[in-house]
């Protein structure tokens, strides 16, 4: 009867102990799978700016390569507006180009300095519509209306490859500001190219 008594007694204090024994793996286990979803989470969030950058390669190639292509057509036009005799329309639309591309230089140099780029070189011919130094030493010494004459001739085509490198970066770029210079280039350098030709058809 004794003996009775005290295995019944042992069996609630076991089952408790038990139960408290669970209790704490259960606590344990819980408390394991917290921190591990908190890792999860820590290793799951950019620690570096870096590791998930909002601008890609189609981004800064497409910046190193405008850069001195814009460069290159303010060097034209200002060739042509240091010419006597130039036609006022041709004048006019060489201001225009300037007043556009200047502007997006800076804008350009200050995303390359951001993105931890550096300015491509400027090789003359590396790069579509770019004038040789024997294009532009042509202008250079060109006069009057040979001068705008040639200026439309060499900007139609430098127009045309700032248009297919914009189009590449439209179709491939990340960032969204160099997508949407991307966008403005290839509208307004596409109207700019009616325009010229339109000039050389009338002369």
């Amino acid at each position: 009867m004794t003996h009775t008594l005290l295995t019944r007694a042992r069996v609630p204090a076991l089952a408790l102990a038990v139960a408290l024994s669970l209790a704490a793996c259960g606590g344990d286990d819980e408390g394991g799978h917290d921190m591990a979803g908190m890792s999860g989470e820590a290793s799951g969030a950019p620690s570096d700016p870096a590791s998930d950058p909002a601008f890609n390669d189609a981004d800064v190639m497409f910046a190193q390569m405008m850069l001195p292509h814009h460069e290159q057509a303010i060097e034209m036009s200002d060739a042509v507006l240091g010419e006597d005799g130039i036609d006022p329309r041709v004048a006019d639309l060489a201001e225009q180009i300037k007043a556009a591309q200047g502007p997006e230089i800076e804008t350009l140099t200050e995303w390359l300095a951001d993105w931890g780029a550096e300015p491509a070189a400027a090789g003359h011919g590396s790069m579509d519509g770019m004038l040789s130094p024997d294009d532009l030493r042509a202008l250079d010494d060109a006069q009057g209306a040979e001068a705008g004459r040639l200026f439309l001739e060499q900007m139609v085509e430098h127009h045309e490859g700032a248009v297919e490198m914009a189009q590449a970066e439209v179709e491939d770029g990340q960032d969204a500001d160099a997508v949407a210079m991307a966008r403005s280039v290839v509208e307004t350098q596409s109207d700019e190219i009616h325009q010229m030709r339109d000039l050389l058809a009338s002369r």
